[in-house]
């Protein structure tokens, strides 16, 4: 049982994924409910935990697996990417944004264009380590690209959380509020955009060597 427990974590993290987007797809601002959106910051909180957890028990028992190299990525990407092309979605348009012809009409503050950045992001990092692991190099994620996950692991929920809050029309700081989301993403995206930048760097480093030590 304590060897398969973290890929059975990981396996869990893939489930808590779908429950987190049913519950997205069931919440619409500002009309609610409410409770959904409480709900999918719990599970995503929880799933973001199993993240945490299925890695250090992985080391701690010395169960690194090939299994878990690629399924712990993998449902990374599906839940947080996965979070984000639903906050893209007609459910989190602000009505009253959108109707006055705002430039800001996401209450999500999610926009087509970052997750476009962030998967392209994504895609290629995945491409970079493919490609060097094939050729016999190490290329485990580095300190940047572990910074880019803790951000995006954080600031789904902070977003969420400041769109329960925005949908009170008589908050006292809902005007601040409102720029929560926005913010939170243009920092996500700025991080996970630059945090591409090493990878892309010490691949070339790599190649660079292995080709100068050709015969």
């Amino acid at each position: 049982m304590r060897p398969q427990l973290p890929n059975q974590l990981t396996i869990l993290r893939l489930l808590l994924a779908g429950m987190f987007f049913a519950m997205l797809n069931f919440y619409r601002y500002p009309a609610g409910p409410d409770w959904a959106l409480w709900v999918a910051i719990a599970l995503f909180i929880i799933a973001g935990i199993t993240d945490w957890l299925d890695g250090y028990l992985a080391r701690k028992w010395k169960q690194e697996s090939a299994f878990g190299r690629v399924m712990d990525p993998f449902c990374d990407k599906v839940l947080v990417l996965g979070a984000f092309i639903f906050l893209t979605g007609p459910h989190f348009v602000d009505p009253e944004a959108a109707l006055e012809g705002k430039w800001l009409t996401m209450v999500s503050g999610v926009y087509p264009w970052m997750v476009a950045l962030i998967l392209a992001r994504e895609l290629l990092v995945t491409g970079i380590r493919g490609e060097m692991e094939g050729r016999g190099f190490a290329f485990g994620a580095n300190v940047w690209g572990k910074i880019k996950t803790v951000l995006q692991l954080v600031g789904i929920p902070v977003i969420l959380t400041a769109m329960w809050l925005e949908s009170f029309p008589k908050l006292p700081a809902r005007a601040l509020v409102r720029w929560v989301p926005d913010i939170v993403m243009y920092v996500i995206v700025i991080v996970t955009v630059a945090s591409g930048w090493p990878y892309i760097v010490s691949a070339l480093k790599a190649m660079k060597n292995t080709d100068h030590h050709r015969p």
